[in-house]
């Protein structure tokens, strides 16, 4: 049951993640080729690369083509990719369930099911030899429907819940948590998903890089996995997607294919 105290539809556990869990998770996510995108399509003015270098499990939702964002926006926008492995569909299970027994089921739609994982690479780029710290997000809300959970390692991260004031005003903070190593994050429902935006203002630097991590010469203080869902019938394969579409992402889809066997075979 939901304690008084706690905001209803959110929830937050450090070290929420085991040790085992942790080094399986890490160990797998040392084996991705992180790529960078471009916001949109190639040839479209003010386009521009992404903070950071990004991989996504269960579909990809390419920049170029657009977020998924229902009501309209659903097709063409989640192109299949791997499935989750078994060291981060274990945590999955154990935040599905979570959700089901805590969460207000009227917010929890029929067939939801956290099948989309973003893994965010949070850290410092060096440009023209100098560093620069990308490990922030700006206001945005998650526009998949139902509850979405959050896993972080590394350095923490100051995560906000902001009442947006419009493009030229200040947003007040509503709520703000420190997303520390190994925990979790899970929120859903009218006040938390549906109208606050949320943000990362900034991850802390206290000197500890993911020297593992396969992000070139991008400085990877923190991980994070957010878990969404996308309806399965929402879903699309490559070659299924409008020419067009594909050639916006065939560039992509040839740098995943260079260390992915399910992106050759794609």
């Amino acid at each position: 049951m939901q304690k008084p105290n706690k905001p209803l539809n959110l929830f937050y556990q450090n070290n929420y993640i085991t040790v085992p869990e942790k080094t399986a998770i890490l160990n797998y996510i040392y084996s991705l080729h992180p790529i960078w995108e471009m916001r949109y399509p190639e040839g479209t003015p003010d386009n521009r690369q992404l903070l950071r270098p990004v991989y996504w499990l269960g579909n990809w939702q390419f920049a170029c083509l657009d977020y998924y964002h229902p009501p309209k926006g659903i097709f063409n926008r989640s192109v299949t990719a791997e499935d989750f492995p078994a060291c981060i569909q274990k945590v999955v299970d154990r935040i599905e369930s979570k959700v089901r027994s805590d969460f207000d089921p009227r917010d929890i739609p029929r067939g939801w099911e956290l099948n989309t994982c973003l893994i965010n690479f949070y850290g410092n780029r060096v440009v023209d030899g100098r560093k620069q710290d990308f490990a922030r997000v700006g206001e945005h809300k998650d526009f998949e429907p139902g509850p979405v959970g959050s896993v972080s390692f590394g350095e923490k991260a100051l995560f906000q819940f902001v009442d947006s004031a419009g493009k030229n005003a200040k947003s007040s903070v509503v709520l703000q948590q420190w997303l520390e190593d190994s925990s979790v994050q899970i929120f859903g429902g009218d006040k938390f998903k549906k109208k606050l935006f949320h943000r990362v203002q900034r991850v802390e630097e206290k000197g500890f890089v993911f020297k593992q991590a396969r992000t070139g010469d991008f400085e990877t203080r923190r991980i994070n996995l957010t878990f969404r869902y996308v309806p399965r019938e929402h879903f699309v394969p490559v070659e299924r997607l409008p020419e067009d579409l594909r050639k916006n992402i065939r560039p992509y889809v040839d740098e995943l294919a260079k260390t992915s066997d399910f992106w050759k075979r794609q």
